[in-house]
């Protein structure tokens, strides 16, 4: 797998990153669905229906619009990477950091397992500011 990754542009890996998060918003919203078939949906009130979700589906919801602000601000960062013209290993383990600790906070967020939950969301959050930080140096410095 990392030989396979050292053959791809980092600035590629920066977008493919950022369509994998795009496609992880919508992985807890999938749980959401199968409660709803589960549930029975409502199609005069769908918004209506989320008190009568079981917990997990819930959660899931709250996964799903995490993942929407999260996103933003992924995106932000990996363009700003790819824009400036980063290029080291530690900005590709920060995009890929990101992208892991999307798929685990859903999947932790759906499992109520909170303490996991906000680890890998400090996890993101710390891929996001490495992206930054990197943009912002490679800008100043030439890094």
């Amino acid at each position: 797998m990392l030989m396979y990754l050292s053959q791809i542009p980092v600035s590629a890996i920066f977008l493919y990153s950022i369509a994998a998060t795009a496609v992880l918003i919508y992985l807890p919203f999938l749980v959401v669905v199968y409660a709803r078939v589960i549930v029975g949906y409502d199609l005069s009130a769908p918004r209506a229906m989320f008190d009568k979700l079981p917990p997990y589906a819930q959660r899931a919801t709250w996964a799903h619009q995490n993942s929407f602000e999260a996103f933003m601000l992924f995106a932000a960062a990996a363009l700003t990477a790819y824009v400036t013209g980063v290029n080291s290993p530690i900005a590709v383990g920060a995009a890929l950091a990101f992208v892991l600790a999307r798929l685990l906070y859903s999947i932790f967020y759906i499992l109520n397992k909170p303490i996991l939950r906000s680890t890998m969301f400090g996890v993101g959050s710390f891929g996001i500011t490495t992206l930054f930080v990197l943009s912002m140096l490679k800008v100043t410095q030439g890094y």
